[in-house]
């Protein structure tokens, strides 16, 4: 009989501070709770299944008999970006922090990038991915030089008007800074940024593409598909992965369709794992301080969450996490280095188990590799002996 295991990113839905979060400037930071200050917030689904009973989360009340086991994970990696956030999920620690530009990309890594695409780069700052199309796009289309910006995480990104560079052509220009940015430069992510319109009415498209750093090490992915299990990525996973240790995989264009895939998915015979990145969270309303909009999304979530669970046979697993913060109430539009929920449902899960504080999001991998009897050579400690009835 085949086994299943839905594990789904909500990225960006931190629920507090970790103790060092004063290091990365995000004292205070509570992205779960931020999202709830809003009426239009509502996650009953959740609620049954114990996401507000996990230590530390206070914003709606606990339930006397949740539904699922839950744990808070702390971050062991230093970072609190996309890329280390699933890395460490996947069992890969991460000691150093990518590399982070806040004064801009050297001179020398613009000018190789510039000799390599035959395009000028301009901007070369930290800056909203929104407001640097503003400043930049009449530039751009007079000259066709490409809006080159980064922020606080680690990604070059290159924006760029699909009427002056064609989507292909831009993908084209972000292999290329993927293949000098290594090393000393290996940012995390290159970022592909299309958008259309005239000034000032431009508006960023679905086609945003990322190309991810190769993962240092083997993940849990790549363990199960050694051992012949299905590796299914749904929304950015492929691209965080760089395609490493995934046998199928299926780009998506927001929330709603990372969640229609997954039900699609439920009623597939497959054998192992579905990994699933709903970016709406962070990219839409995170990043752009929009906590109306980050509460509507958590709560469409919650709203379909039943119809992933009407999907699961009895011995598949749902498990819901996150890879970082990103508070939409504190003046920083950034990642928050915060810890993440672990909620985890299925007929044979013992329901009201607390997990604890969990010092990695790698047990989550451990537990997973668990599951599927595949020996484990990741980081992190299994908890299937205390989730399982």
């Amino acid at each position: 009989m085949n086994k299943r295991i839905f594990l789904i990113v909500l990225d960006s839905m931190g629920i507090g501070e970790e103790p060092d979060a004063a290091e990365y400037g995000d004292e205070g930071s509570n992205t779960l709770a931020a999202a709830a200050t809003s009426s239009s917030f509502a996650m009953p689904n959740m609620q049954k299944l114990g996401l507000f009973n996990i230590d530390g989360v206070n914003c709606r009340p606990k339930v006397e008999n949740p539904a699922g086991a839950f744990a808070r994970m702390q971050e062991a990696s230093k970072g609190k970006d996309t890329t280390i956030g699933h890395w460490e999920i996947a069992g890969i620690y991460s000691p150093k922090p990518l590399p982070t530009y806040p004064n801009g990309f050297p001179e020398e890594v613009i000018r190789a990038f510039e000799e390599k695409t035959g395009r000028k780069a301009i901007c070369n700052k930290p800056y909203s991915g929104t407001q640097v199309i503003m400043d930049y796009g009449r530039e751009h289309e007079e000259t066709g030089a490409l809006i080159v910006y980064t922020s606080a995480d680690s990604v070059f990104q290159i924006a760029a008007n699909e009427a002056v560079v064609p989507v292909e052509e831009l993908y084209r220009y972000c292999q290329i800074a993927r293949d000098l940015l290594t090393g000393e430069h290996g940012v995390g992510r290159v970022i592909a940024r299309p958008y259309v319109g005239t000034y000032p009415n431009y508006t960023r498209t679905a086609n945003r593409h990322d190309f991810s750093l190769l993962p240092p090490k083997a993940s849990m992915l790549d363990q199960l598909l050694e051992e012949k299990y299905d590796v299914i990525a749904v929304g950015k996973i492929n691209d965080i992965f760089a395609g490493k240790g995934i046998s199928r995989f299926m780009r998506t264009k927001g929330n709603a369709e990372g969640i229609e895939r997954t039900i699609e998915l439920t009623k597939e015979d497959f054998n192992g794992l579905c990994f699933v990145n709903l970016v709406d969270f962070d990219m839409l309303y995170g990043h752009r301080n929009d906590v109306e909009g980050y509460a509507k999304a958590l709560t469409y979530f919650d709203q379909k969450l039943p119809e992933i669970m009407n999907g699961l046979r009895d011995d598949d697993l749902l498990m819901i996490t996150a890879d970082h913060g990103c508070d939409p109430i504190t003046p920083s539009t950034d990642h928050s280095r915060e810890y993440t929920p672990w909620v985890i449902y299925g007929k044979n899960v013992k329901p009201g188990v607390n997990l604890g504080t969990r010092p990695t999001f790698a047990d989550i991998a451990a537990t997973i590799l668990d599951y599927f009897n595949v020996e484990q050579k990741i980081t992190g400690t299994s908890l299937l002996k205390h989730i399982l009835k």
